[in-house]
């Protein structure tokens, strides 16, 4: 294109080829009269750390807060702070059951992945899915992490209470079930010390505030921390 405005340029006034050219200069710019431009901005070399992928819904994605409220932006705060060398992907998706992200397994565990954080059934719960279902997503999820050889954590989840207690009861067992199956360390209930605390969730009762989000990462953070000391000692 810059051809072909040159080229104008040399059958036509100056002011038609500024008209036809726009940006461009329809003659050579000198030296002295050029002007100076930044040179662009390289591109940020890409972090080459092993990663932890939290594979959640929105719990996980952070709801209601900014991206760096969300309780995996914390672990990763608590990573630097604690000098290991991991790098943390929130891959919460609001709304998303056992059975979605077991359907985006394979886009979420990307290059580099090393241990998954498996923080998903609060909307199996939520909307009274059967528990066999659940417990064959994370089943699934598990063995292809594994198959992998990527280290596992598993968060467990609640049931409400208006779906009765056999089905809250069969609902906890399922998280404890799989971590013995698999042998892979549990956090027993990701909303510990969260949930039903008004002052540390937000206006829906549901999605933990700043505080609230900051006490779920260090729940996660009790039993990650060992793993994560584990394998960078390896």
């Amino acid at each position: 294109m810059t051809s072909l405005f040159r080229r104008a340029s040399e059958t036509v006034p100056l002011a038609v080829c500024l008209l036809m050219a726009g940006a461009f200069a329809c003659s050579r710019t000198s030296p002295e009269t050029a002007v100076d431009r930044p040179p662009a901005a390289a591109s940020p070399a890409p972090d080459t750390r092993p990663k932890v992928i939290v594979l959640g819904d929105s719990l996980t994605a952070g709801l209601g807060l900014v991206p760096t409220e969300s309780f995996p932006a914390v672990l990763q705060r608590r990573i630097d702070d604690a000098r290991l060398p991991f790098d943390v992907v929130n891959a919460g998706v609001s709304g998303d059951t056992s059975a979605g992200g077991l359907r985006r397994l394979d886009w979420s565990l990307q290059d580099g992945a090393r241990v998954l954080v498996l923080a998903l059934g609060a909307n199996d719960g939520l909307r009274g899915l059967p528990v066999r279902e659940l417990k064959r997503n994370l089943a699934s999820v598990i063995e292809r992490a594994q198959a992998k050889g990527i280290v596992v954590v598993l968060a467990g989840m609640e049931a409400p209470p208006n779906y009765g207690a056999e089905y809250a009861t069969a609902f906890r067992q399922a998280y404890r079930d799989l971590a013995k199956q698999y042998h892979v360390p549990l956090v027993p209930f990701l909303l510990d010390r969260v949930a039903g605390q008004p002052g540390l969730n937000q206006a829906d009762g549901i999605h933990p505030n700043v505080r609230g989000a900051q006490i779920v990462a260090d729940t996660v953070w009790a039993v990650l921390k060992p793993e994560l000391e584990r394998l960078s000692a390896s």
